[in-house]
C-alpha cells in the first residue's frame, strides 16, 4: 500500500526538498517512500542481469539492505535496455569488497565497489548521507564555492534519495519484496518525460558542476524536457565548469559525443550555454567567423556520421570527433600563420599545437589521440597532392581513411570544393589498371596545366 506521502504534489514536494537541502537533514523532515508493489509496475527479475541478481542476493544473504538504483530502473519503465545495472546498500564498502571474492573499491572523491562476474562489472555503493554543518573529518570535504570534492560518509535509504542528483535516477528497487521505492516523484517525471533536479538547482550545481552536463546528456539521450527550475540557472552558472579538472571533462565529453546520441547532445550544449566553456575557442569561431555556417554544417555532419557508426556497431575514436570540433580552431590559426608568410606545413603544425594547447586547459586529451588528430588534419592538406606512387603511400597511410572521412565531411559541408572525395572513393574502389589510367590521366592534367617556359 502507498504511504501518504504519495500524495504530494509536485511543487510543495519540490520545496520541501529544497527545505531539507537548505536546513540538514534532520529525520522528521526526510521524505518518505512511495512503496510500489510489484503487481503496479512492469519490473521484472528477468529484465535484470544475472550479475547484477548475484550481487543483490549476496548482500541480501549476508544481511545488507539491497536494491537496484538509478537509470537501469528509469530505462525499463521508458521500455529501453539499460546499459549496466547499479547497486545500493547499507553496507560499507569494505564489508561489500569482503562479500565477494573479485571485487575492489576505486574512487577517492566518492567510494564506490566494483563487483566483478565473468566481463560483467555491477558498480555497488554505499547509502550517502545528506550535508550536515561544517567538514570536520576525513571523509568529506568542499570548496568555499560549493564544489564537493569528497564526500564518504554514510546514511540511509532516504538520505541517499534526496542525495542523488535528478529525480529520474532516483527510484529504487528492493530484492527483498520486489517492490518500487519512490522519494522523490521518480516515477511521474519518467511517466512524463521531464529532467528535475532534487533540491535547489543553484547549490547542486556549484556541489558538482557536471550536473549541468548530465542534465544536457540526458535530454538529449531519453529525448526529454528539463524542467524550468532545473534548466533556468544553467546559463548563469555554466562558468562554474571552470572548477572542475580536465580530465573529468574529457570523460564527460565522451559520454556526450560517443554514445549514440551525439547531434542532440551538441545542440543541448549550445542552446545551455555550456559548449562554450567546454570548447571555447570553437565556440568563439561559430558565433563570430561562420557566417555561412559551414563549420557549424561540419560539426552536424560529424555528429549524424558518429551517431550512424554506432547504430551500425563500427568504431569511433575520440580522436575523430576532437579533431572535427577544433577544425575551425586550426583553420582560424592556419590563416593567420599563411598572411604572415610561413609555408603551409609549418603553418598547419604551429595551428595545431596552438588549437591543442588552448583546448587541454578546458578538457584533456590524452596524447595517444592528439597525435592522431594531428595527422588526420596534416593529410587534408596532402590529399590534393595525388599522382604516381604517391598516391598509394597516402592509401596506405594509417590515417588515410580517417582523413577520407573527413574529407567527405569537408566536401558535404560546403568548406571545400567537391570532386576530390569522389575521386579518392573511386581510386579505392579500382583495380590495379584502372588506377594505372587515373594516376596517369592527373600526370596529363598537370602537364596541359602547366605553362611552356621562354626561352
Amino acid at each position: 500500500m502507498a504511504s501518504k506521502s504519495s500524495g504530494h504534489r509536485k511543487k510543495p514536494l519540490v520545496s520541501w526538498l529544497t527545505t531539507i537541502f537548505r536546513k540538514g537533514s534532520s529525520p522528521n523532515r526526510l521524505p518518505v517512500a512511495e512503496v510500489i508493489p510489484r503487481d503496479r509496475h512492469s519490473i521484472s527479475r528477468k529484465q535484470v542481469s544475472r550479475a547484477a541478481l548475484n550481487v543483490l542476493y549476496g548482500l541480501h544473504k549476508g544481511g545488507f539492505q539491497a536494491y537496484l538504483v538509478g537509470g537501469c530502473l528509469r530505462d525499463l519503465l521508458s521500455h529501453r535496455k539499460p546499459k549496466d545495472f547499479d547497486v545500493v546498500t547499507d553496507a560499507t564498502p569494505e564489508q561489500v569488497r569482503q562479500l565477494f571474492r573479485r571485487s575492489r573499491i576505486i574512487g577517492r572523491r566518492f567510494q564506490i565497489v566494483h563487483v566483478r562476474f565473468g566481463s560483467e562489472v555491477i558498480e555497488v555503493s554505499t547509502f550517502r548521507a545528506l550535508h550536515e554543518g561544517e567538514d570536520n573529518d576525513q571523509h568529506r570535504a568542499h570548496e568555499e564555492t560549493g564544489l564537493v570534492l569528497r564526500d564518504n560518509t554514510w546514511g540511509n535509504i532516504q538520505q541517499d534519495a534526496v542525495r542523488r542528483d535528478f529525480t529520474i535516477n532516483a527510484l529504487y528497487y528492493n530484492i527483498d519484496d520486489f517492490a518500487l521505492y519512490d522519494f522523490v516523484g521518480s516515477r511521474k517525471d519518467i511517466e512524463n518525460g521531464v529532467i528535475r533536479l532534487i533540491g535547489e538547482p543553484q547549490q547542486r550545481y556549484r556541489e558538482d558542476p557536471v550536473r549541468m552536463l548530465r542534465a544536457a546528456r540526458f535530454a538529449a539521450k531519453l529525448d526529454f524536457v528539463i524542467d524550468d527550475s532545473s534548466r533556468e540557472s544553467i546559463p548563469d552558472m555554466a562558468e562554474l565548469l571552470l572548477q572542475v579538472p580536465a580530465a573529468r571533462l574529457f570523460d564527460e565529453v565522451l559520454k556526450l559525443f560517443l554514445s549514440g546520441h551525439a547531434r542532440a547532445s551538441y545542440q543541448q550544449l549550445r542552446e545551455l550555454g555550456l559548449f562554450a566553456f567546454l570548447f571555447p575557442d570553437t565556440n568563439r569561431c561559430l558565433d563570430e567567423w561562420d557566417p555561412e555556417g559551414v563549420w557549424e554544417r561540419l560539426i552536424l555532419a560529424a555528429m549524424d556520421n558518429t551517431d550512424r557508426r554506432l547504430e551500425q556497431d563500427r568504431p569511433v575514436t575520440p580522436a575523430f570527433i576532437y579533431a572535427v570540433l577544433l577544425w575551425p580552431v586550426v583553420s582560424r590559426h592556419l590563416e593567420q600563420y599563411r598572411q604572415e608568410g610561413i609555408p603551409p606545413a609549418p603553418a598547419l603544425h604551429k595551428a595545431a599545437s596552438a588549437a591543442i594547447g588552448t583546448q587541454i586547459q578546458h578538457t584533456a586529451i590524452p596524447r595517444r589521440f592528439s597525435s592522431v588528430m594531428r595527422e588526420m588534419w596534416e593529410l587534408q592538406q596532402r590529399l590534393p597532392r595525388r599522382g604516381g606512387k604517391r598516391t598509394d603511400g597516402l592509401l596506405e597511410h594509417p590515417r588515410f581513411r580517417a582523413a577520407y572521412d573527413f574529407l567527405l565531411l569537408r566536401e558535404d559541408a560546403g568548406e571545400i570544393r567537391p570532386g576530390l572525395g569522389d575521386w579518392w572513393s573511386r581510386y579505392q574502389e579500382a583495380d590495379d589498371n584502372q588506377r594505372k589510367e587515373m594516376n596517369q590521366a592527373l600526370g596529363q592534367q598537370k602537364s596541359a596545366g602547366r605553362r611552356r617556359r621562354r626561352r
